[in-house]
């Protein structure tokens, strides 16, 4: 299958299956000379592994991750320097159970790729999914930790603002409440009450979807092309091509249609700095495709898992009638781990803009 890479002068291409020995990451344009360690990736894979919580899947896997290539020893202990050629990654897979899965290995799921892929490809890996599983999503985390060195003074945070029909409530958004919960809430209430609904959820054999809402701080002003290079186009189109999202905005997105031109417009005043100073951030930092300098706002929304242990109907590759029941180890809500997800998308195409911005115009 084709179409494993994204990006332009940032350019990710991922490999691997959720079943196989390993999976990994090829990142090519990676400016040289920036310095970082190992443990600066892993943090953030941290972040994304499984098994760290009930409410999410129990497979253990540590996420270790190892560079390959593209760096050479800095001065410091641990340190590594980009060298501009490709940087590989590997991630060991661990714990890969595929007796799990020999009961759908004809049996397509509903609400999962089996049979589209089948239908495309003529086969499909029934091992957790293959290509398809959001264990493909590591790698993704792996290089948003080495986009976010690209871009100087930039900062990526994401949060879970929705589960189900249970929303956040914004006066209560505290930053720094979002590492303290299993679900990377900012509003410490809306995490407790998600607990024991989420337990509920998981208990009765089924799942529930998310919204997850990422800011990206300091993106300077000018990121981003008019028609068809928009920094909003590409941000949408990698958070689209993340696991289950099936929708995604920008700034007020849907609501905006709500709103009369009064409301939704972002007026300017000059500032005392004498700069432009936005009095609002209706358009999410982008107007006309190109960064305003304010705050990136995105969101994107997570279907509800689709193996769950209640069966659903559906059909074998035979075309027979049958009942589906997905055995295994799943998240009652993959949004919750979507958000370091959404955060390295994001991270990446900010990179990928920066570089080309600075390509065009020689500023950075």
């Amino acid at each position: 299958m084709s179409h494993n890479s994204f990006g332009h002068l940032f350019r990710v291409t991922t490999w691997g299956e959720s079943h196989g020995p390993a999976i990994g990451c090829v990142v090519d344009g990676m400016p040289p000379g920036l310095a970082f360690r190992q443990a600066d990736i892993q943090a953030w894979l941290d972040k994304r592994r499984p098994g760290q919580s009930r409410f999410t899947t129990q497979r253990r896997e540590p996420d270790e991750v190892r560079v390959l290539s593209g760096t050479m020893p800095g001065e410091h202990d641990g340190e590594l320097i980009a060298t501009g050629t490709p940087i590989a990654l590997e991630i060991e897979n661990v714990d890969q159970r595929s007796k799990d899965y020999g009961e759908i290995a004809r049996r397509y799921r509903p609400g999962h790729a089996d049979i589209t892929y089948d239908m495309k490809y003529g086969i499909r890996d029934y091992r957790g999914g293959g290509r398809s599983s959001a264990r493909e999503t590591a790698c993704r985390v792996a290089a948003g930790a080495l986009a976010r060195l690209v871009v100087p003074g930039v900062r990526v945070r994401g949060a879970l603002v929705q589960i189900g029909e249970k929303r956040i409530d914004r006066s209560r958004w505290d930053d720094a409440e979002i590492d303290r919960n299993p679900f990377f809430c900012p509003d410490a209430e809306a995490a407790r009450e998600w607990e024991g609904y989420l337990d509920g959820v998981r208990k009765a054999g089924s799942s529930v979807g998310a919204v997850i809402e990422i800011n990206a701080t300091g993106v300077p002003a000018g990121l981003g092309a008019p028609l068809y290079g928009k920094l909003d186009a590409d941000i949408a189109a990698n958070l689209m091509s993340i696991n289950a999202v099936k929708g995604v905005e920008i700034g007020n997105g849907f609501e905006s249609a709500t709103l009369t031109g009064e409301a939704n417009a972002d007026e300017i005043r000059m500032g005392n700095d004498g700069r432009p100073h936005f009095l609002s951030n209706h358009a999410g930092g982008i107007l006309g495709g190109i960064a305003t300098g304010q705050p990136v706002v995105a969101r994107f929304a997570v279907k509800p898992t689709s193996s769950i242990l209640n069966p659903r109907r559906s059909i074998d590759a035979d075309g027979n009638e049958v009942d589906v029941v997905t055995k295994g180890r799943h998240d009652p809500c993959v949004g919750i781990r979507a958000v370091p997800v959404g955060e390295a998308m994001v991270a990446c195409a900010l990179a990928d803009h920066y570089l080309r911005h600075r390509g065009q115009t020689g500023r950075g």
